[in-house]
């Protein structure tokens, strides 16, 4: 009987361990080369490896509309492969940032200056840097003629698991847009 109750100890503590390796292993795939070379591209030199679409933000006046600066795989081809992706937000004060999900990525956000309330408003002009873990992240927004449809505030709150005040700033901040 205790060799019995031995071997199940042992049977127990070893499919532990396998099931404890394998959460240990799950993760995405791993990068498997340096960079990928698009096919219609035939001369890679240093301006491959070079975004340069972000300049404006060091030499250019803040903008006076909502703005995103993307450096994705589509406006850099460098990153193909990589599975990151990036973007820049300037919010003006007032400016809104319309309630969306990335459904290929979770994002980062660091505020860099100014002050949000995210996918609310910008009290004041703010510039947030987002990091994406894929190259292409998507956006799916939702649209903004949906807080001009009528539908009751407290019906939005519900549906949006918020408070009516959130749901009317969303209102103010895309009605003008």
């Amino acid at each position: 009987m205790a060799s019995r109750i031995t071997t199940l100890k042992f049977l127990f503590v070893l499919l532990s361990s396998f099931t404890i390796a394998q959460m240990a292993l799950a993760a995405d795939e791993d990068i498997t080369s340096d960079f990928l070379v698009p096919p219609n591209v035939n001369n890679i030199n240093g301006n491959f490896f070079t975004f340069t679409g972000m300049r404006v933000l060091i030499c250019g006046d803040f903008p006076t509309n909502f703005t995103i600066l993307k450096a994705r795989m589509v406006e850099f081809p460098a990153l193909n492969g990589q599975s990151v992706s990036y973007a820049v937000l300037q919010f003006p004060a007032g400016s809104t940032n319309p309630p969306h999900t990335h459904p290929r990525s979770v994002e980062l956000l660091f505020l860099i200056a100014g002050s949000l309330e995210y996918n609310a408003d910008a009290k004041n002009p703010a510039l947030a840097f987002f990091a994406f873990r894929s190259a292409n992240a998507g956006t799916a927004s939702l649209p903004k003629t949906l807080f001009t449809t009528g539908i009751n505030d407290n019906i939005l709150a519900k549906s949006f698991k918020t408070d009516v005040a959130t749901i009317q700033a969303l209102k103010s901040g895309l009605a003008s847009k």
